[in-house]
């Protein structure tokens, strides 16, 4: 016969708890025997444990009472929506971690895989995050804003990364964020792209979110934002001669 202490050892849990499962009606208290301890059988080790199991899965202590005067066969019946109600709450588990983890980039939550696979591939080539960043700005304000143009889009773009001069200029320009706007360097760039943008023949033209990804684009770096100024000024020229002749 056990102690008290004994008996919450044994089922792994602590004095505490067996009070508690005596207040509430799940645990039959025994008498005191002539020393005045209660003592415990085994009978009641086997039933705290069962009780300690149940309420550890998350199922209520109203249920367990009854559980524990159910016939074997119910009780085995009982055990087995218990069991499928837990690889429920697994899955639920599982599918939340996923989710959770994705919550670092973001991008996987709301945009499509090839859009994410653009934004890997920039970052095997060692695009800077904060140029990634701002790549993935522009595909949610697409998504949200001009959704058909997306398919042609991601084709254009891993077209760009699959040509090696485009993706040259696009490194130089994540290189040159934080270059000061009259940095030598910046004129060569500028060059580099206007004489770029001649050979692919980019009309003046922008969607909405291409505005808004320009503007965002020119509030992160002031060299950026020198680039953008001088390039569309070059542009504007050339569509005045080409007016004027």
């Amino acid at each position: 016969m056990l102690t008290i202490s004994q008996l919450a050892a044994t089922a792994g849990v602590t004095v505490r708890a067996v009070r508690h499962y005596h207040h509430v009606g799940l645990l039959s208290e025994p008498e005191r025997d002539a020393s005045g301890y209660r003592r415990y059988s085994a009978q009641a080790v086997v039933n705290l444990i069962r009780i300690r199991t149940l309420a550890d899965a998350g199922v209520p202590l109203a249920r367990i009472d009854a559980l524990l005067h159910a016939q074997p066969t119910e009780f085995a019946s009982a055990i087995t929506d218990i069991d499928a109600e837990l690889l429920r709450r697994i899955d639920q588990l599982t599918e939340y971690r996923r989710r959770i983890t994705e919550l670092a980039g973001g991008e996987r939550l709301v945009l499509p895989p090839e859009v994410v696979a653009i934004l890997d591939r920039m970052r095997g080539l060692g695009v800077s995050e904060r140029r990634v960043r701002l790549e993935r700005d522009s595909w949610i304000l697409m998504q949200a804003l001009d959704p058909d143009a997306m398919p042609q889009r991601i084709r254009d773009k891993n077209a760009g990364f699959d040509d090696g001069e485009t993706t040259r200029l696009y490194l130089a320009c994540d290189q040159s964020v934080d270059w000061d706007p009259h940095d030598p360097r910046l004129d060569r760039l500028i060059d580099d792209l206007d004489a770029w943008e001649i050979e692919h023949e980019r009309g003046s033209s922008q969607p909405v979110f291409l505005k808004l990804v320009v503007s965002r684009i020119s509030e992160a770096s002031p060299a950026w934002q020198r680039i953008l100024d001088v390039l569309a000024h070059r542009a504007k020229q050339r569509r005045t001669a080409g007016h004027d002749s």
